[in-house]
């Protein structure tokens, strides 16, 4: 602020008195009115000259200077800041945006809402990428669809700018990389003897039913990735998991066949228990004493009835038994 304030007073100043000593010039004046009129011009010229380097800065935002190529510092906090006006602010990545439901976009045609975008300074606060979906070959070779959502900030501004070309579009591609490697250690859904851990013994890890331990493992392969580039990953979350169109159809079917596998055993358990209850009750009170065959029958139509898919049409006998 005071630089803001020294500046306006010397121009000011220097551009009343360039008026005054260039009217005593035009007047056939001295050498020395004109040499008061360069030094007032100059020192409008400096005055004007110190502007550009007046920076304001909203919260979490950050500002890395470079100054002849060279690397200065970075400016953090938001306030009103007078820096070497010969300094520039360096952020390659200030034209790419990372959307929160596309991949990364560079765009020359921006409205008014996008100039903060194009300026070359570093946002510090949490940002979102979510990439489109990747379509991969899990570990049994079938291809799901599946799609990430990483949230990250940055960490160390020089770091970001200078170690990698671009660090936005460097985290995109990371991140598609990391997705990769891990999703084609798991099954889509559980499968005998298939190792996700590496330790050398199966387990029961799958995509669906393993989706927490899954996303910890994407968030820390991704670290492990971008920590060159000044990057925190915070979080990393599933946000799509299908099977390809191409075999979601058999995918279905076969899910299916497994429900209706899994219901029929039921049945066929419960169904079993109930004759064997029944037996045993016309037995210990000797309702209806039936041979070995008797009881075969009895309990082959007793299944049938219970396992079947539709209402049992009873037939009444009104003869003998036998």
């Amino acid at each position: 602020m005071a630089m803001l304030l020294l500046s306006l007073v010397v121009m000011v100043g220097s551009g009343i008195g360039l008026v005054y000593w260039l009217g005593r010039v035009l007047d056939w004046g001295s050498p020395g009115e004109a040499a008061m009129a360069v030094l007032c011009g100059v020192l409008l010229c400096l005055a004007v000259l110190i502007l550009p380097g007046l920076k304001v800065l909203k919260p979490q935002e950050a500002l890395v200077l470079t100054l002849f190529g060279k690397y200065k510092g970075t400016l953090k906090g938001d306030g009103f800041y007078f820096v070497n006006p010969f300094c520039v602010g360096v952020n390659p990545a200030a034209d790419t945006q990372l959307g929160q439901s596309k991949d990364v976009q560079t765009s020359k045609l921006r409205g008014p809402r996008d100039q903060d975008a194009s300026s070359k300074k570093l946002s510090m606060k949490l940002m979102t990428l979510n990439n489109s979906r990747q379509k991969i070959n899990d570990c049994l070779g079938n291809p799901v669809e599946i799609g990430i959502a990483v949230t990250w900030r940055i960490t160390d501004t020089a770091k970001a700018v200078f170690n990698v070309d671009n660090y936005k579009e460097f985290l995109s591609l990371q991140c598609d990389s990391a997705l990769r490697n891990v999703v084609r250690v798991y099954p889509y859904d559980i499968a005998p003897d298939v190792d996700t851990t590496g330790d050398g013994q199966a387990d029961d890890g799958s995509l669906r039913g393993s989706s927490e331990i899954v996303a910890a493992r994407i968030r820390d392969e991704i670290q492990q990735r971008v920590e060159q580039a000044g990057l925190e990953i915070v979080e990393a979350r599933i946000t799509y998991l299908a099977y390809a169109p191409e075999i979601a159809a058999v995918m279905l079917q076969r899910q299916q066949a497994s429900a209706i596998v899994d219901a029929r055993k039921l049945i066929v358990d419960g169904a079993v228990g109930m004759v064997e209850m029944v037996l045993e009750r016309l037995s210990e009170k000797h309702t209806v004493d039936l041979d070995d065959e008797r009881k075969a029958a009895m309990a082959s139509n007793l299944l049938v009835v219970l396992c079947g898919n539709h209402d049992a049409q009873p037939i009444v006998n009104s003869g003998s038994l036998y």
